[in-house]
């Protein structure tokens, strides 16, 4: 009884096999054409492309234009299916300069026949324009690291140019203070002037830069210390008896750490020279002091020698 179902079976399958897969293809054919007829629906992201004014107009868009937009297309699943977001872009023509809103029309979009634009999103945007203006600002230079033991940076660093050409939207160009480059890196200089070149740091917002960089300098020298001395005696040389108006004066000096640190009082002697002088008179000589790799200033640099 198994053997005759089995037989059953198998004849139901192959009995007018040609006929029976015949009838297959038309019913796929037949659902296929139905199926594919039916109206969908479908989202697509498109570029958006803006065409804004020439340089020479002077006119700046402030208004963000989004890079793409979501549309909503409807129509038949088989013309959807050949719809591909690359192959379609979205242009807006805002040469004009003055536009106060842009709205995306389903006519911008060049979808296929049969299909048909049922949203947009964003559906329009407000636009705010400014004029573009030109105007120089200030250019600042930084300073990274350390100089070698012993040596500190001279002043602060100078840029050349020392102001840069800016160029965008009035609001923005007009609250810029300066433009920083990047830091000047001095780690380990030793004494001498120093010239490198510095890429300016990018501008913000739709601000531009005439130059991409900038020369800065630096110079590099030894660490001094001040040290000041007051009411110091000065010591009359080459004339006994003679007499000094003032006969104390103020002293500074400057010079590295180490001999700063290592003097001591007692070796701070101004001099006055008095030579070839007659048995009386009086005569107004400078106040001479040196100590090596020092600075001295003396006050006053002269008194009046009385003998």
């Amino acid at each position: 009884m198994a053997l005759d179902l089995g037989y059953r079976l198998r004849s139901i399958v192959t009995e007018n096999l040609n006929l029976k897969l015949l009838s297959l293809a038309f019913a796929l054919l037949f659902y296929s054409g139905v199926h594919g007829s039916q109206d969908a629906q479908r989202s697509l992201l498109l570029s958006v492309v803006a065409l804004t004014p020439p340089d020479s107009a002077n006119r700046e868009l402030v208004t963000p234009i989004p890079a793409q937009i979501r549309v909503t297309v409807r129509g038949p699943r088989s013309a959807l299916d050949d719809v591909h977001a690359d192959d379609l872009s979205v242009q807006v023509d805002l040469r004009g300069g003055n536009e106060a809103r842009l709205t995306f029309d389903p006519s911008m979009i060049p979808v296929p026949p049969g299909l048909k634009i049922e949203q947009i999103d964003p559906p329009a945007i407000d636009l705010r324009w400014e004029d573009r203006i030109v105007r120089d600002v200030p250019v600042e230079v930084g300073i990274i690291g350390t100089p070698a033991a012993g040596f500190v940076v001279k002043g602060p660093p100078s840029a050349d140019p020392s102001v840069v050409r800016t160029r965008g939207p009035t609001s923005e160009v007009m609250v810029l203070q300066r433009a920083r480059s990047d830091a000047f890196d001095v780690t380990g200089l030793t004494a001498g002037k120093y010239a490198r070149r510095l890429a300016l740091d990018r501008p913000p917002g739709r601000v531009s830069y005439e130059i991409p960089s900038i020369s800065a300098n630096v110079e590099v020298a030894r660490e001094v210390l001040e040290r000041p001395f007051a009411r110091v005696a000065v010591a009359l040389v080459g004339r006994s008896g003679a007499k000094a108006l003032p006969p104390l004066v103020d002293v500074r000096l400057v010079c590295p750490p180490e001999i700063v640190r290592a003097l001591r009082p007692e070796e701070i002697v101004p001099r006055v020279q008095v030579e070839n002088a007659p048995d009386h008179g009086s005569a107004v000589l400078p106040v001479q002091l040196t100590i090596e790799q020092c600075d001295v200033q003396i006050t006053p640099p002269s008194v009046v020698v009385r003998w």
